[in-house]
């Protein structure tokens, strides 16, 4: 963020990778949408775009054709335009966005902002990273595999909008480091502990038997290894609702930490802009005294 103006802060940000799904036209929306997901969770407007672009050699151009078709398609649904871009060689695709947005300081959502006390309230499902590795494998279903990619492609937008009417205390979205690691960076920063629901936390029907299966990224495990330093994780969590916390999202929703008697007036604006999930899966508590961060996984409330 940068105060370029009086009412007005600048908000830059930047993200870029390589396919997660088989539809080059799917996978260019979701990069986009993923690229603009900063500005929202911040409670901004994004209004510019930079195309990111890694090509190689001998890959039909075609195919970049499409790509660049689904995060057109995406910024425009956002009120965003493309201003141009940049491409190299590369020895693999990548694609995504470095955006430009605004909004007025005094209306910012941060990530450290959050209190103990506030309600949890989560806008996709998690499980997209362990999806994404399914369907590279080709042990997705059809029906799951089209469900992931509406949700990752679907704007953080409706989020922004609800999270702003009720006057959210903190928001971070939910990407590569999974719903645990963003919380965890949210309550070291704002200096105070978390808990968490499993048995709250929306996931798409059919997860758990690709878990079960194995077909869990490298980025989710990495995500474990480094945040179960953090957790606590109570009686009646298994090893598989755990693996879906840790899980790296693409394109994920917004967690918002929001008063507790705002909770059902959040849910409720959330339902009506129409976001994948809305749910409330934790709460923000005191952490303890020199050190916050800590996460504690409950079955149920």
């Amino acid at each position: 963020m940068y105060l370029i103006a009086e009412g007005v802060a600048l908000i830059q940000t930047v993200d870029f990778f390589t396919p997660v799904v088989d539809d080059p036209y799917d996978w260019g929306a979701i990069a986009a949408a993923n690229a603009l997901s900063d500005v929202y969770a911040m409670g901004g407007r994004p209004l510019l775009a930079l195309n990111l672009v890694g090509w190689p050699q001998g890959l039909d151009l075609d195919l970049l054709a499409r790509v660049l078709e689904g995060g057109v398609d995406k910024a425009r649904e956002a009120g965003v335009s493309i201003v141009g871009g940049h491409t190299v060689d590369d020895a693999e695709p990548k694609y995504g966005m470095a955006v430009t947005g605004t909004a007025h300081p005094d209306e910012i959502v941060r990530a450290s902002t959050a209190r103990p006390g506030m309600a949890l309230v989560l806008t996709k499902p998690l499980s997209m990273g362990i999806i994404s590795t399914a369907i590279k494998r080709g042990r997705a279903g059809r029906e799951l595999a089209d469900e992931a990619t509406r949700v990752m492609a679907t704007l953080n937008a409706g989020a922004c909008t609800a999270m702003r009417s009720v006057g959210a205390g903190a928001a971070t979205d939910v990407t590569g480091f999974g719903l645990i690691g963003h919380l965890q960076h949210m309550a070291r920063s704002s200096g105070v502990a978390a808990e968490v629901w499993s048995g709250a936390v929306p996931v798409l029907d059919g997860v758990a038997p690709l878990v079960e299966e194995g077909l869990v990224p490298g980025g989710t495990r990495r995500n474990e290894a480094h945040f179960s330093q953090f957790v606590a994780v109570g009686e009646g969590v298994g090893d598989v609702e755990r693996t879906i916390l840790f899980d790296a999202q693409t394109s994920g929703g917004l967690l918002i930490a929001v008063a507790h008697e705002r909770a059902g007036d959040l849910v409720a604006a959330l339902e009506k802009e129409g976001t994948p999930a809305a749910a409330v899966v934790g709460r923000v508590t005191e952490g303890e005294q020199g050190q916050p961060g800590h996460i504690r996984i409950r079955r149920a409330e």
